[in-house]
């Protein structure tokens, strides 16, 4: 009978949330394209303020200090990282929202349960040379998250001595994946994939792992009250070289996060909000100990990741060919970009990905194919062509 009144209280506070939301996240961040200097700038006031405690951990390859945030004074100690690939920032986002949070709502319930039984403990950009250039790898060309176990990047080794230092009882590894993934075999996108990492190759089971596990299904159960269908568990293939998995080993029990895509939100503003929410949700569940009464089924009954998404799919289009083959009618997928221009801006740039019977596959956005008709020469399959010259090339803008 316990449970009900928990699972009641927990759909409330998850909707208030959700609909205050607005009031703290920081109005500064309007791209997901942001540096390191302008995410020190938006968090120095709250330093300053002695809301959060500032630490330098070390330097990045090309010399950023990479520095990490200290909130409350609980026993239960958990480590937060972010942007270990330069170009995933939606977490980042995120947490300077709920930095925002703490800061204004100091007397809220869920503030003061966080304050005084957790100690938080936040590495917001790990890759702070990745992120100015908005690029997954180091500055050394090294994917940090395969760096776990030879540490071959300063950063790399600065979480790992971070974890050994602080020995957290739980962690958060908050990643971006492919905007294109879906939710098992449905054509619903992804909006969070959640995995708690595998100890080794038989992806047993521990205290910490099922604690992990816990926490993930927590967030799970959120994120279903607020985009259900669009939750799934990322590959739990077990990968020594990454940090979930490693950190599963070290003691700390881990939670991969994984922002995926959502229509219309190219800078990842409404998948920032569920973080926002799921990250809030999960930590008031360990602060509170409602946690240990947790079942980690609604965990373990997430479809997996699968890839049934274009960005775009024209319907039915007519492909002609040189003289003497017949035409065909074909769906046409295609894939659109951000790539970087010279100007220190970003353009969008399409190609197709494939045609043919497309049946099986969602879109962002699907268009009517009745009507274009295509030469063979008009379909590239390089990321060459902005997507506004490419809608015309394609008939979509008649």
């Amino acid at each position: 009978m316990g449970i009900r009144p928990q699972k009641s209280s927990q759909t409330k506070l998850t909707r208030e949330l959700f609909d205050s939301y607005v009031q703290y996240k920081r109005p500064e961040i309007k791209s997901r394209h942001f540096t390191q200097k302008a995410m020190l700038r938006w968090i120095e006031p709250m330093v300053e303020a002695r809301i959060l405690e500032s630490t330098s951990l070390g330097r990045s390859a090309e010399g950023r200090t990479i520095a990490l945030y200290t909130y409350g004074t609980g026993p239960t100690k958990v480590l937060l990282w972010s942007q270990m690939h330069g170009d995933e920032p939606t977490a980042t986002m995120a947490l300077l929202d709920i930095f925002s949070f703490l800061s204004q709502r100091q007397e809220d319930p869920v503030v003061h349960a966080i304050r005084s039984n957790l100690t938080l403990f936040v590495i917001p950009m790990l890759n702070p040379d990745g992120a100015e250039q908005f690029t997954r790898r180091t500055a050394q060309l090294v994917d940090m998250n395969r760096d776990a176990v030879a540490l071959r990047t300063p950063e790399a080794t600065i979480l790992r001595d971070a974890q050994h230092k602080l020995h957290p009882h739980f962690g958060y590894n908050l990643h971006d994946q492919d905007p294109r993934q879906t939710v098992g075999s449905s054509k619903n996108v992804t909006a969070i994939a959640l995995l708690a990492p595998a100890l080794d190759e038989s992806r047993m089971d521990n205290e910490v792992r099922t604690k992990a596990k816990k926490v993930a299904a927590v967030f799970a159960e959120v994120l279903g009250q607020l985009v259900p269908g669009h939750v799934a568990k990322y590959d739990d293939t077990f990968e020594r070289r990454a940090f979930g998995d490693s950190m599963q080993l070290w003691g700390t029990s881990t939670v991969l996060v994984e922002s995926g895509g959502w229509p219309n939100d190219r800078d990842k503003m409404f998948l920032r909000k569920l973080n926002y929410v799921g990250l809030l949700m999960s930590l008031h569940s360990i602060a509170t100990g409602t946690l240990d009464h947790v079942s980690t089924g609604s965990y373990e009954s997430l479809p997996f990741n699968t890839k049934n998404l274009y960005d775009v799919i024209i319907r039915d289009a007519e492909l002609r060919f040189e003289e003497g083959m017949p035409s065909i009618r074909a769906d046409i997928g295609i894939n659109l970009e951000e790539v970087a221009q010279e100007n220190g801006g970003h353009r969008l740039m399409g190609k197709v990905v494939d045609l043919g019977d497309l049946g099986s596959f969602g879109a962002f956005d699907e268009r009517e194919g009745k009507g274009i008709s295509l030469r063979k020469t008009d379909i590239s399959f390089d990321l060459s062509t902005p997507w506004e010259k490419l809608q015309n090339e394609l008939g979509l803008l008649k």
